[in-house]
């Protein structure tokens, strides 16, 4: 009968008495987040079904009086995107059929209560995929918060770590509970990933794997609690791939004599490089100097660099006339990162190309159980750079004695137990402490001679009007 067939239909209903909803709308298409009205293929003959039954409320909608939750804002297509900060900013959102191919394009409701609180969260390249008159809204009529990676290592932090791993043990419900010595290295591993003096990681994802490998470990040699021995075989067995690879490559580098850990070399520095995001590896760079092709002289740089990388050899080659004190207007400068294959990003291999240019300009062999880090200013200062503690880790693997590193890192330097006797960790402050440690010459007095001088002068506008015209290839 007509009478049941126009039986109102209800579609959301959050009255006073019921909980706030939560709504999560990741990965929503466009009818799952705005409502839809569902295709009738029976639209004749007494067959068909009413249009306010066909009717389905959306995530906004539901979300009406509640929390809305987006995750990967901008895997949104646009067309939502904008909708979406029209319910957002109107408070209602009519209901229509999103497929122009369904009978349900033709109906359209009245505006549905749209009025939630929406929580949107993705990568800082989430941003560039989000609409920006929506990005416009949420600053407008809401916050931006940047979530950090650590926090800081203090005693109220360090209980709340202790807690998070009691939540991982109960949440696990099969692995020992931990000792002690066994919290004490799970702290000491989050300020060694925090890669940052006095903090935390927050990669709490990663630390819960660490834990629940080690609670294995244990439970597997019937042990009644986990102590600090599983936890530290536990970080060999739960490597990332980047770690492994790693390992690989630093294996084959020296089995292929790629990687050189003793005597001396000309134009040749072993460089230091992060990969992926907890582990390191060695990275080789030859330099060589040849007459000019062109009119004035060229640096050449390859290796897959990338623009910071490009832009760190721009300000390595405005300092070599300053080091060197030669005519370098008729000289061509080739440097070669050897054994990047995936590309080479930042500037922390500034300090290894200076020294490795160098080397080559005034024919001074370099030390190969030395191995360097750093960024370079244009006044020759040795700036921070991330990472240190896995490239150090990296270096010893490798049979690399001594690592240079910059001052300021020195207090981030968190490195396992094992590798602490097999390397060496000089801070340097400036390229002329990595000259005076990196560099054989034959007469070492005459050449200290000259560094004292260039860290005494002024003349810091030797750089200017060069004729050195530098380039990346």
């Amino acid at each position: 009968p007509r009478e049941e067939t126009m039986v109102p239909k209800l579609l959301v209903t959050n009255d006073a008495t019921a909980t706030a909803p939560f709504i999560d709308a990741t990965g929503s298409h466009a009818g799952a987040l705005l409502g839809d009205v569902r295709h009738d293929p029976f639209q004749s003959g007494g067959l068909e079904t009413p249009s306010h039954d066909r009717v389905e409320a959306g995530a906004i909608h539901r979300a009406h009086k509640g929390v809305l939750f987006i995750d990967e804002i901008n895997t949104l297509t646009p067309h939502s995107q904008q909708n979406l900060l029209t319910a957002l900013q109107e408070g209602e959102f009519p209901i229509t059929g999103q497929s122009e191919r369904s009978s349900g394009a033709m109906v359209r409701t009245e505006p549905v209560p749209t009025k939630f609180i929406m929580i949107a969260a993705g990568n800082l390249d989430a941003i560039q995929g989000m609409h920006p008159a929506l990005r416009s809204r949420i600053r407008g009529y809401g916050y931006e918060v940047y979530m950090s990676e650590s926090m800081p290592d203090t005693p109220e932090n360090r209980e709340k770590y202790i807690r998070f791993i009691a939540q991982e043990i109960k949440n696990d419900g099969k692995i020992p509970h931990f000792d002690r010595s066994a919290m004490e290295e799970i702290i000491r591993e989050a300020r060694r990933r925090s890669n940052r003096k006095g903090h935390l990681t927050l990669k709490l994802r990663d630390m819960g794997g660490l834990i629940r490998v080690a609670g294995d470990l244990a439970r597997q040699q019937g042990s009644d609690v986990t102590t600090a021995d599983h936890v530290i075989a536990a970080k060999k067995t739960a490597r990332s791939i980047e770690d492994q690879v790693s390992d690989e490559y630093i294996g084959r580098s020296r089995e292929y004599e790629l990687t050189v850990v003793e005597g001396t070399r000309v134009g040749r520095v072993n460089g230091l490089a992060v990969m992926g995001s907890d582990s390191g590896s060695v990275l080789p760079i030859m330099a060589e100097v040849t007459t000019a092709q062109g009119a004035s002289g060229t640096v050449i740089a390859t290796g897959m660099l990338k623009e910071i990388a490009q832009e760190s050899i721009k300000n390595v080659s405005a300092i070599l006339k300053k080091f060197t004190g030669k005519d370098i207007r008729n000289m061509d400068v080739h440097i070669q990162f050897i054994g990047t294959y995936g590309g080479v990003e930042g500037d922390s291999a500034s300090i290894s190309v200076a020294t490795a240019v160098i080397s080559a300009i005034e024919s001074i062999p370099v030390r190969q159980d030395v191995a360097m880090t750093g960024s370079l200013s244009v006044r020759g200062d040795v700036l921070p750079v991330g990472g240190v503690t896995y490239k150090i880790e990296a270096a010893a693997k490798a049979g690399i004695t001594n690592v240079l590193i910059p001052a300021a890192n020195l207090e981030d330097v968190l490195i396992e137990e094992r590798y602490r006797d097999l390397v060496t960790v000089i801070p340097v402050d400036n390229i002329e402490d990595v000259l005076k440690i990196a560099l054989v010459p034959e007469n070492r007095e005459g050449f200290l001679n000259k560094l004292r001088r260039v860290a005494i002068s002024t003349s810091g506008k030797l750089i200017e009007g060069s004729g050195f015209s530098p380039s990346a290839v």
